[in-house]
């Protein structure tokens, strides 16, 4: 850490400058003598980037950031105030602790935390940065959380951890694709905690992860504005085998919504479908459909499917619970009459449909608008296109 990035000076050129072109800074000549233009470039590029995504961080005075990678590979608020309500006892170790956002919720929760971070700097920026955000009381320890685990004779209530995706050349990926491997540290982190959570990226599968893990009790999946985030794994020691855990997907929004049910729940239900639309339509949120649960949908909401690999639904009444948008029907249209059509206005999504959207809306010169769309998509009865006005978002 370059403690002079804290002096008041320096402080009031980054806030004044937050708006500039980073690149301009960077190769501009630093007007203090003891902080270079790559440095000033560094905190304006993180502190921006922090902007929407660490608002706590972003309007506070005396906030030190670290290479922007680090910003974007850590939890959003909002997302990190949700996980500290799934902490177990009042004693956590956070083993991979990076900025230290997850730590400091953590500790909003009344827990007495330990944060642990390979890299020096990173754990020392994120010391720093607790004691201006009002919890001096985190512990900082700069090494492998692993080893410092192995070696304490500490028990924990609560073990978190985030493992670092490596690079991979396709989507695909299982644990053993991250770093630490969670599986092969399993046993000593059940030896110190009775209860486990592990953050992975959401493209892990949901088959995949219980393959690798043991004694996973539930599966939380959280979106933010109709994006899926992150994926929790809970595990809990004292528990006996678990064959069919729990599934949580919560939209996190400014109305917080879940969905919940259990693998074996899901498996049994059976979805109806629809002969004729009704007046609305309704779209899962990311973290519903990342699920899998697409016939329970239908069953726990009263909702007829559209046709068995298109995931949406249609009902003739509102249900403002609904984890999702939902569309008021004004017209659907066949494909053959779709070219008779003037002067189309929506816009354009496509839901099981073989054309992307940017050349639906090229071919047919659709224009755009905020509140109509033109949802491209197949019923059991084959593609149509669907009029309708958004009515509820996310």
């Amino acid at each position: 850490m370059n403690t002079y990035l804290l002096e008041k000076d320096v402080q009031d050129y980054i806030s004044s400058h937050i708006a500039a072109d980073i690149h301009r800074i960077a190769m501009t000549k630093s007007p203090f003598e003891k902080v270079s233009s790559a440095e000033l470039a560094t905190q304006l590029a993180a502190k921006q980037k922090s902007r929407k995504k660490l608002p706590s961080w972003y309007h506070t005075k005396g906030i030190y950031y670290p290479l922007p990678l680090s910003i974007e590979q850590s939890s959003s608020e909002i997302a990190a105030a949700y996980k500290a309500t799934l902490t177990k006892g009042k004693r956590l170790i956070d083993l991979t602790g990076g900025f230290g956002v997850d730590s400091l919720y953590f500790a909003k929760q009344g827990l007495d935390v330990t944060h642990c971070e390979l890299n020096q700097e990173l754990s020392a920026i994120a010391a720093h940065n607790a004691a201006i955000l009002g919890q001096p009381d985190i512990r900082f320890i700069s090494g492998n959380g692993l080893t410092w685990l192995e070696r304490t004779e500490n028990q924990y209530d609560t073990i978190y951890i985030d493992p670092v995706r490596r690079n991979l050349t396709g989507k695909v990926f299982m644990l053993k694709d991250c770093t630490p491997n969670v599986a092969d540290h399993l046993d000593l982190m059940l030896r110190r905690s009775g209860r486990i959570m592990i953050k992975t990226a959401p493209l892990l599968d949901l088959s995949a992860g219980l393959k690798e893990l043991r004694k996973v009790s539930a599966i939380h999946i959280v979106s933010i504005r109709n994006e899926c985030k992150e994926l929790l794994w809970i595990i809990d020691s004292t528990q006996p085998d678990i064959t069919s855990p729990d599934i949580v997907a919560v939209a996190l929004n400014e109305r917080q919504k879940t969905f919940s049910f259990n693998l074996n729940e899901a498996e049994q239900a059976s979805a109806t479908f629809a002969e004729q639309l009704g007046t609305y339509l309704y779209e899962p949120d990311a973290a519903l459909l990342k699920s899998g649960a697409f016939d329970l949908i239908s069953v726990r909401y009263s909702l007829q499917k559209l046709q068995q690999q298109t995931h949406l639904y249609t009902s003739n009444n509102i249900d403002a619970t609904f984890p999702g948008r939902i569309f008021k029907i004004s017209e659907v249209i066949r494909t053959s009459e779709l070219k008779r059509q003037k002067q189309l206005i929506g816009n354009v999504i496509v839901r099981n449909y073989p054309e992307r959207a940017e050349i639906l809306a090229r071919k047919y010169k659709i224009k755009p608008d905020q509140q109509k769309f033109l949802i491209f998509t197949q019923s059991i009865q084959g593609k149509i296109i669907i009029q309708a006005e958004i009515r509820q978002y996310y």
